[in-house]
């Protein structure tokens, strides 16, 4: 009975951090959230960043937390997407953006603090 339980809690905190997963970086889909006012973080990495694989770490958790649900996060490949950077006025890796309502809100490059990570997140009322 208890190999039971401990299976349901592990799946069930496999589908919490699935439902914060990142979802790759699209034009289309990025227009489309800010046309409809969303809140956005768009999440500028590369594979081989330490301190990018820290930042998700810490923002897959923070993502999961109810006040920010409402928020899609999309992953930018520093290195694949390069064409995308100049539109966001990017020049390193580890860059986090924040959009809501069509705007930028803020911008942090290199922070993997979770405390101010959360204090970034937090979106203005």
């Amino acid at each position: 009975m208890k190999k039971l339980i401990a299976a349901g809690l592990m799946l069930l905190a496999v589908g919490q951090v699935a439902a914060a997963e990142f979802k790759p970086f699209s034009r289309a889909e990025f227009d489309a959230l800010q046309k409809a006012g969303k809140p956005v973080l768009v999440d500028v990495y590369a594979d081989w960043c330490t301190v990018c694989r820290r930042q998700e770490k810490e923002l897959k958790i923070i993502l999961q937390e109810p006040q920010f649900k409402q928020v899609t996060a999309l992953k930018l490949d520093f290195d694949a997407q390069k064409q995308e950077l100049p539109a966001f006025k990017v020049n390193n890796r580890s860059t986090l953006i924040l959009f809501n309502k069509g705007k930028e809100v803020r911008r942090v490059v290199g922070e993997t603090d979770p405390q101010r990570l959360r204090q970034f997140m937090t979106l203005p009322r």
